[in-house]
């Protein structure tokens, strides 16, 4: 592509030093003449081999609270508040007030434990067709391509179907049983099992968009943190529990569940998924991966 230039003026820098009368014409008017060749595009990367398009976009239904999941999480609040009130009001009469609270610490202490063992079994084994579970399976496997998308999850949304299993485990109970001390000890645990999935998502969460509440629970160890979260998504995929991670260290380190894995291939034959290529249904995209794309 060529492009014309023409100036009305003499170019000052070459003329100034030449007399006016030894300067040619051709220098009082210059007509300049240039070519322009496009530049050789740079070879862009494919980014279609470097990262997938996520289809989870900040307004897909799929991350929003429905009635129905609202209802249920409604449901699962009551319940729970209910045990504790039986806790609180049958240590009262009772004039039981250490057992209950050390019931409450223990049912604390194991939902960790319990969520770590659920959260390992949903995440290796089963699918989307597995009876009650399966929706559960899908949406774990869902969240190990697309972590950051629980943090968009509305809390109902990503609550609902633990909010539905407290409810139909622990309401028989509360309406069949005093006993403070078990429903200090059921209260806690379903506590700490309803809201599991909320402090997983926290745990996802920059500090900074947490409530101080949080970071000063995440910073005491009291509640999942993104330090002991990080590695759950880092091979081997260890790292399982969710409510404080106060057990992730020792079942890691005593590689309880890779034992269990080996044990139940052994047996059974079925292998885990942790055991697959991570680059398969365990690849971790980031939010910033999916705007390049």
């Amino acid at each position: 592509m060529a492009v014309t230039l023409q100036t009305k003026y003499p170019i000052s820098p070459i003329t100034n030093s030449i007399p006016r009368t030894h300067r040619p014409p051709s220098l009082l008017r210059l007509r300049v003449s240039c070519s322009v060749t496009p530049a050789t595009t740079k070879t862009q990367p494919n980014r279609e081999k470097l990262v997938a398009v996520n289809p989870h976009l900040t307004n897909d239904p799929t991350l929003q609270s429905t009635w129905t999941h609202r209802l249920w999480v409604s449901a699962g609040c009551t319940t729970v508040f209910a045990s504790f009130a039986k806790s609180i009001i049958g240590g009262f009469h009772s004039h039981l007030w250490l057992e209950p609270a050390l019931a409450g610490f223990a049912g604390y202490v194991l939902a960790d434990l319990g969520s770590g063992v659920y959260h390992w079994g949903i995440d290796n084994y089963g699918d989307e067709s597995t009876p009650l579970i399966g929706t559960q399976i899908e949406a774990a496997q869902g969240h190990h391509k697309w972590p950051w998308t629980i943090t968009r999850r509305q809390f109902a949304n990503n609550s609902h179907a633990l909010a539905r299993g407290i409810t139909i485990a622990v309401l028989p109970l509360v309406l069949a049983s005093k006993d403070p001390l078990v429903h200090g000890f059921v209260s806690t645990f379903a506590f700490c099992v309803l809201f599991c999935q909320q402090f997983h998502a926290w745990a996802h969460g920059s500090k900074s968009k947490l409530p101080p509440l949080v970071v000063a629970l995440q910073d005491m160890g009291l509640l999942l943190s993104r330090t002991q979260h990080v590695n759950h998504h880092r091979p081997p995929y260890n790292s399982y529990c969710i409510v404080s991670g106060a057990w992730n260290k020792v079942l890691d380190e005593s590689r309880f569940f890779e034992s269990l894995e080996k044990l139940l291939y052994f047996k059974i034959g079925v292998r885990p998924r942790s055991w697959s290529d991570p680059n398969s249904q365990w690849t971790e995209e980031t939010e910033t991966s999916n705007n390049l794309a």
